[in-house]
């Protein structure tokens, strides 16, 4: 007997199970039933029994021991071997290496405690993948010391790596909070993660123009941003041995005081932007015309008291508007609850100086707009009126900024050096990244003021690996491709995405028919690749057990296959 399959024009074929018989010398069939009505797979296994195979039900084969996620560590070790991260941190293999390696996968797969982190990896193959089966969270502080031992040659490799004579340095500097209460390094200082009277350690973080992590520096939890551009520029000179550097920075980090000492500095230039209340400066000694803003949105201008460097005038139309919203806002928030206070005075529940003082301070401080106001305090009487006069000619500077540098016009032209400094854009989303997206390098646990910057200085390498797999990863994501265009578009008008990264955020989907994804659900997406640890049942003899992975999708194929292009 066998299975004949007769086509049909339009829909399913017939499947009928047939014999053959002879009749004197000719061989003729017949129609035994027909199976059109049974599903492929009992077809093909119904073809199995009549071919001889002796069909049994899977689970009396093969006993499956284990499942664990495998295609997110497949996917990371493979970016880190097209990295050549293990030679990065050391030329000789080492224990200490593996376990580097396996927490800075860990990181970007899953970030965790280092205890915890020893305890999830075992629930894929991590653990297995790198090497570290055996190792626990004493083993991995011990990699951490010999990390940081090792910080000042890694980072070396990376500024060789990614950094150039004449090559363009963004700086910029963030906090973490702290939990405990006896490193050194925890000081309470200006937290950016509005956490207050919360202990927190100050980083620096040194990358290439396209945001390329190179180098990390921890500080003090209450160093100010401009005392820790010097060791930067000492860490680019010397470590580094760069002589001819552009450094960017923001207009906190380059401070005046600092820019004198750097021009003594041969070879070494920067990219920066005035203070507001320089710019009002320049506006009232009308060294910058408001009304050159009619016909263009920049320009360039001298003044004597920036000798030898170019001043470049910027208004962004759409932050102009944004920040007149928002003084608006504060200004009828503020007047609405000294309305308040006023009611009360007048009613003669609130008096005395000093209470009334006390309740406005509240006010004044919770929405920072008191310089707009002129408040009159008394025992039994308050009164207080806008200052349009001030909130006239700070609205005058809306949208305005300017950038200050002393690279010369024939080495970057005007709008490549607005481009360069709005570059600083690259190390806040490295810090969100670090801090909040991704890697979660807070809340900070380690009490050793070592071990914390063994811990920061780890994020950042997770990061470089990140980054790197977020750039080979762009088609798969919501991210724009066409990296050229950046070079050309406005120099002051906000960043638009291109038509074909607003097509993927609008469709959802790419060309194929197959989701566009974050960089976290992408990984999630290839952790679905699982391997399989498998047992032969009814075996006469003991057999070893066996793995199978599970077949991967096109979209978990090309996001390998894409891993696999990285360059350095």
């Amino acid at each position: 007997m066998h299975i004949d399959a007769v086509p049909n024009r339009t829909s399913r074929p017939t499947y009928l199970l047939r014999e053959s018989y002879r009749q004197g010398k000719k061989v003729r069939k017949r129609t035994l039933a027909n199976l059109s009505g049974l599903s492929d797979e009992q077809i093909e296994a119904l073809r199995a029994v009549l071919s001889g195979v002796a069909v049994r039900p899977v689970a009396e084969l093969f006993e499956v021991l284990r499942s664990r996620p495998h295609g997110a560590v497949q996917a990371v070790r493979v970016a880190m071997q097209r990295l050549g991260f293990e030679g990065l941190l050391a030329s000789r293999g080492s224990p200490e290496r593996e376990r580097v390696c396996a927490m800075v996968a860990a990181r970007v797969l899953e970030p965790h405690t280092k205890l915890a982190t020893t305890r999830w990896w075992h629930t894929t193959t991590l653990a297995e993948e790198f090497g570290v089966a055996g190792a626990d969270e004493h083993d991995l502080y011990a990699a951490m010391d010999w990390l940081l031992d090792r910080q000042g040659a890694i980072e070396r490799k990376l500024a060789a790596r990614h950094l150039r004579e004449g090559a363009l340095a963004l700086y910029d500097l963030s906090s973490s909070y702290f939990e405990g209460t006896h490193c050194p390094l925890a000081k309470i200082g200006h937290n950016r993660d509005g956490k207050k009277n919360k202990l927190q350690v100050n980083y620096g973080l040194l990358s290439a123009r396209n945001g390329c992590p190179v180098a990390v520096s921890v500080y003090e939890g209450n160093t100010g941003d401009a005392k820790t551009l010097m060791p930067q520029v000492k860490k680019l000179r010397e470590q580094f041995g760069l002589e001819q550097v552009v450094l960017v920075g923001d207009r906190g980090m380059i401070s005046h005081k600092a820019i004198g000492e750097l021009c003594e500095l041969e070879g070494l230039s920067w990219i920066t932007a005035l203070k507001s209340s320089q710019i009002r400066s320049l506006v009232e000694g009308e060294a910058l015309q408001l009304g050159l803003f009619d016909q263009r949105q920049l320009f360039e201008l001298t003044h004597k008291e920036y000798p030898g460097e170019r001043l470049i005038a910027c208004r962004n139309p759409e932050l102009a508007k944004l920040r007149a919203h928002k003084r608006l806002s504060l200004l009828e928030a503020t007047q609405k609850e000294l309305e308040k206070v006023r009611a009360s005075v007048a009613a003669g529940r609130l008096s005395g100086k000093a209470k009334i003082g006390v309740r406005i301070g509240r006010v004044v401080n919770k929405y920072k707009v008191a310089k707009h106001f002129e408040l009159t305090v008394e025992d039994r009487r308050f009164e207080f009126r806008i200052l349009n006069d001030n909130v006239a000619a700070e609205a005058a500077l809306d949208g305005i900024y300017v950038i200050r540098t002393n690279v010369p016009k024939k080495q970057l032209g005007t709008a490549d050096t607005v481009r360069s400094y709005k570059g600083l854009c690259e190390v806040e989303r490295a810090f969100r990244s670090l801090k909040t997206v991704d890697l979660k390098i807070r809340p900070i646990h380690h009490r050793l003021e070592d071990r914390v910057r063994a811990h920061i200085f780890l994020c950042m390498l997770a990061y470089y690996v990140e980054w790197h797999m977020r750039e080979a990863w762009r088609e798969l994501l919501f991210a724009d491709e066409d990296l050229e265009a950046k070079n050309d578009r406005d120099p002051v008008a906000p960043a638009q995405r291109s038509q074909e990264a607003l097509e993927k955020i609008a469709e959802r989907t790419l060309e194929d028919g197959s989701p566009v994804h974050s960089f976290r659900t992408l990984l999630q997406d290839l952790a679905t690749v699982v391997r399989n640890t498998c047992l032969t049942r009814g075996a006469k003899t003991a057999s070893p057990a066996f793995q199978i992975l599970t077949t991967p999708t096109d979209t978990q194929h090309r996001a390998l296959q894409l891993l696999q292009q990285i360059t350095v």
